[in-house]
This record gives structure tokens, sequence and C-alpha cells, in this order.
């Protein structure tokens, strides 16, 4: 399926993920990216939280996420690879805990401005919908990132 301008649907999903994973991932947040590409029920699913739905579930949860880790930041790891409605990315990133408690992990919660970084990698399939995210669900190193937080303590 070709568009007008000669991209694929596949080419297309892939600058869509591309933006995603810049503006709202990425090293500044707008979180207007929200109300543009997802899906007004779009699932945000990751190991280290709860499932987030809908965008001002996923905007709340980002606008916590940033105040405690003001410097989080992800990147892509590899290129993005698209087949059909889906696309794949592989990241790293993370940031240091300088701002306020923080309760969102399922494994535990942080004091305020603990100083703790974490860095770590993982892999993230999105769903597209008519131009619109309507699913992000990753498999991220959660263990590395709450072992370098204190939350898991290894021997």
């Amino acid at each position: 399926m070709e568009n007008q301008k000669g991209l694929s649907k596949e080419e297309i999903n892939k600058a869509i993920v591309g933006r995603w994973f810049t503006d709202f991932w990425g090293e500044t947040c707008n979180l207007s990216i929200v109300d543009e590409l997802a899906s007004p029920n779009m699932l945000l699913q990751y190991s280290l939280h709860d499932p987030r739905r809908g965008r001002q579930d996923i905007k709340a949860f980002m606008t916590d996420f940033r105040a405690a880790f003001p410097d989080l930041k992800f990147w892509g790891a590899a290129d993005l690879i698209a087949e059909g409605d889906y696309v794949v990315g592989r990241w790293e990133g993370g940031g240091t805990h300088t701002g306020p408690a923080f309760g969102d992990f399922l494994a535990g919660s942080l004091p305020a401005a603990t100083g703790r970084k974490m860095h770590f990698t993982g892999t993230t399939v999105l769903k597209l919908e008519n131009g619109k995210i309507v699913e992000e669900i990753g498999l991220d190193d959660g263990v590395t990132a709450l072992t370098q937080l204190g939350l898991i303590k290894t021997s």
C-alpha cells in the first residue's frame, strides 16, 4: 500500500514512531505529541510500571516520571523495523533521580532526590491504526534499572 507521496505504510509508520520516540521519550518531552500521535485509548505497557491507558493517563505518567528524573531520556539503539501495522524499536536510556519521591515502580518507591542513576535497554513493539499509535508494549531490562536504583538487592 502506497500513498500519494510514494511512501509505503511501513515507511509512514516508522516516521510516526520516530517522532514519538524523539518527542515523547527523547531529551525534552513535548506532551502535545500525545494528542497528535496517540489514539484516544492508547495502551502503554512496560514491566517497571502499571499499564497506562488513554492520553491523559499517559501524559500523567510521563509528567511524574520526568519530575522525578528531570534528565530522563531514551534514544534509539538500532534502526526501526516495520511490518504492516507494527513497528519495532530497540532503545537505551535512563536518568538520575533528583526530583520528588517516586512510587510508580511496581517493585517499590524512592524517597525524594536519591541521586541514584539508572541506565538500561529495551525493545518496544508499537501498533498503529490510521496514523495513530494504539499500543506501545515494551520489554525492558527493568531488573538492571531497579538494581541501579537500589530497589532490588543483589547478593
